[in-house]
């Protein structure tokens, strides 16, 4: 039997070794730790980071260095790190041809909380809701409303702005015809399950359709945090606005003049002005029927080729038939009387565009909607790109088309010589100033919903901000 000192020696031993292996297995565990913290992408992109962002703040506050290029690679790492806030909003355009819904995904900056856009839906249903009845109209909606459902998480509706805002064409209906559609989508926006109030469905100012065009070219442009904003004009079918940066007191214009809140608590002076009746289908339906009876639904115009014959054109709930007029002055060969029709579209211009724009020609200008269809269908810029072109381009076109019979675009010639008219007469702009087409901008659609969405955003906030 082992005496007392050996089994001494052996629990000695036994400790000793225990120890070893304890002491050995903190240090493999401190090894992987050390080793973890060295490798770990997390926590070196968490470092650098703050870093990033301890830098951005020193150079913000001390320097007064403020850069958008900082902003998007600050916003990425956050996103990395779980750090990234998203809000949702959805606003549906019930136009005068067709209803559209816009939904728009957004991610809070990082560092200032602003929104930036990241994705966006966009879906079309025709025609407008002025030519449906109000049960039709609703089901139109309740589909676009589907769309929204389909791209928003459901568990972001309550907190997403919805609103419909309907432009000219519905005013065109009368105040008793227009309230009885709005009403019943009032009722279908109240069960939808977003966020939404007393304002959310209604007939749009035209200075507001204005204002939020422009911002949403400054803001798809990133110019809202420049000097140097561009113009925007928007062709419709019932009206159109032109809206652009004017920070000289023009006391004639004072009543078309107002403050626009941007981003970083800043309001920048506008000039805007929605002219009802200009709209392309508004003038088209006024210059072809201008001589006609009350109850006339049949028409011959000067501004359509001779070879067309009672071509259907719908305005207002009305089909009319509308054939193209001899032209004395050339009967050999079928063409537009040019300056006849000119001088037509003319009258009716000048008659509705008060107040002229002053001073538009000094801005980069931006056109879009009618603008852009119309380019595009004639070959002028190209139909993914968009694309630049002087006021001349316009007018050398509307000659070309002018002289040329098309059944399938019976309507082309007026149009295009409306728009020249609208731009040089109109407008006063000179032949060579350029014009920027674009449908999209940076993979966004140009539109004024986008506008129209940032100012439900900002009651929004206000709401919130009262009630807590």
């Amino acid at each position: 039997m082992p005496n007392k000192n050996e089994n001494l020696r052996r629990r000695k031993l036994i400790q000793q070794d225990n120890s070893e292996k304890s002491a050995e297995s903190r240090s493999i565990k401190k090894k992987i730790q050390d080793k973890n913290l060295k490798g770990s992408p997390n926590s070196g992109l968490f470092f650098s980071f703050l870093c990033l962002v301890a830098t951005v703040t020193i150079f913000i506050v001390f320097f007064s260095v403020y850069t958008d290029s900082i902003h998007p690679l600050v916003d990425t790492i956050a996103s990395q790190l779980g750090y990234s806030e998203k809000q949702y909003g959805a606003i549906i355009d019930a136009g005068s041809t067709g209803s559209r819904v816009l939904a728009f995904e957004f991610h809070k900056g990082y560092l200032d909380g602003r929104l930036v856009l990241d994705n966006e839906l966009f879906k079309e249903l025709k025609p407008g809701l002025s030519s449906l009845t109000p049960e039709k109209g609703a089901d139109q909606i309740n589909q676009l409303l589907n769309e929204a459902r389909n791209f928003i998480p459901q568990e972001y509706w309550i907190s997403t702005p919805l609103a419909l805002k309907a432009p000219a064409g519905l005013r065109l209906l009368g105040a008793s015809k227009s309230e009885e559609i709005l009403n019943v989508i009032r009722e279908l926006f109240s069960k939808s399950g977003f966020s939404v109030n007393e304002h959310s469905v209604e007939i749009m100012d035209g200075t507001d359709e204005g204002i939020f065009s422009w911002f949403t070219v400054n803001y798809l442009s990133n110019r809202l945090t420049s000097k140097n904003t561009v113009a925007a004009l928007d062709l419709g079918g019932g009206s159109t606005q032109v809206t652009y940066e004017m920070n000289e007191f023009q006391p004639s214009y004072k009543n078309f003049i107002h403050a626009v809140p941007i981003l970083n608590n800043n309001e920048v002076n506008v000039f805007t002005n929605s002219y009802l009746g200009l709209g392309l289908m508004a003038l088209r339906h006024a210059v072809i029927t201008k001589k006609g009876a009350a109850n006339q639904t049949s028409f011959e115009s000067e501004c359509v080729n001779p070879i067309i014959k009672e071509k259907s054109f719908n305005y207002g709930n009305v089909d009319y038939l509308v054939s193209g007029k001899e032209n004395k002055r050339n009967v050999e060969n079928p063409e537009v009387d040019y300056e006849l029709c000119t001088e037509a579209v003319k009258r009716q211009v000048i008659s509705l565009l008060q107040p002229k724009p002053i001073k538009l020609g000094e801005h980069i200008i931006n056109a879009f909607s009618y603008y852009y269809d119309r380019a595009i269908e004639t070959g002028l810029v190209d139909p993914f790109q968009g694309g630049e072109i002087t006021v001349f381009e316009f007018t050398k076109k509307s000659r070309e088309i002018c002289a040329t019979p098309n059944t399938d675009q019976p309507f082309m010639c007026l149009d295009l010589i409306y728009i020249s008219v609208l731009l040089q007469d109109g407008f006063g702009l000179k032949p060579q100033t350029n014009i920027k087409l674009f449908k999209k901008i940076r993979g966004h659609e140009v539109s004024w919903a986008l506008g129209c969405f940032f100012q439900n955003y900002n009651d929004l906030v206000k709401r919130k901000k009262k009630a807590e």
